[in-house]
């Protein structure tokens, strides 16, 4: 789905906050309410926009944050995923091109905790090696 200037002004307004209002909306683009409205229903029904989502604050998330870097054995893709599925600290996983195959998201309230999730996620089977980067602080967050 092609979507147009309007659109992408609308949709940055929504990963601001999702919860404008539609009035709000409209009037920040210079549009009708029902315009707005009808915009974002064709935007979810062509699966532009998939769900909305909670944002929580600083003071709600895990202490500690990481990166972990890991280069994994030639087919062990699925069973170094299901082991990372399963490690409660682990919240997202990217393949990635380059050196490293895969790039986790670790969360942990403690560095004891932090520890212990990236040393089981170097131990899984089919992990070849790992480089973990410790997130110090956060300069640039528009995802929340």
């Amino acid at each position: 789905m092609q979507t147009d200037e309007t659109d992408q002004h609308l949709l940055a307004l929504l990963r601001e906050n999702a919860r404008l209002p539609v009035a709000d909306l409209a009037r920040r683009l210079g549009l009708a309410r029902t315009t707005v409205q009808a915009r974002i229903e064709r935007l979810e029904s062509a699966g532009v926009i998939t769900g909305y989502t909670l944002r929580r604050s600083a003071a709600t998330r895990p202490a500690l944050q990481a990166t972990v870097l890991i280069q994994i054995e030639p087919r062990s893709g699925p069973a170094v995923l299901a082991r990372l599925k399963a490690l409660p600290g682990v919240e997202v996983v990217h393949t990635t091109s380059g050196r490293f195959d895969l790039l986790a998201q670790v969360v942990a309230d403690t560095t004891e905790a932090l520890d212990e999730t990236i040393d089981d996620i170097g131990a899984a089977k089919g992990v070849r090696s790992s480089e973990s980067l410790i997130h110090l602080s956060t300069k640039i967050d528009r995802l929340g």
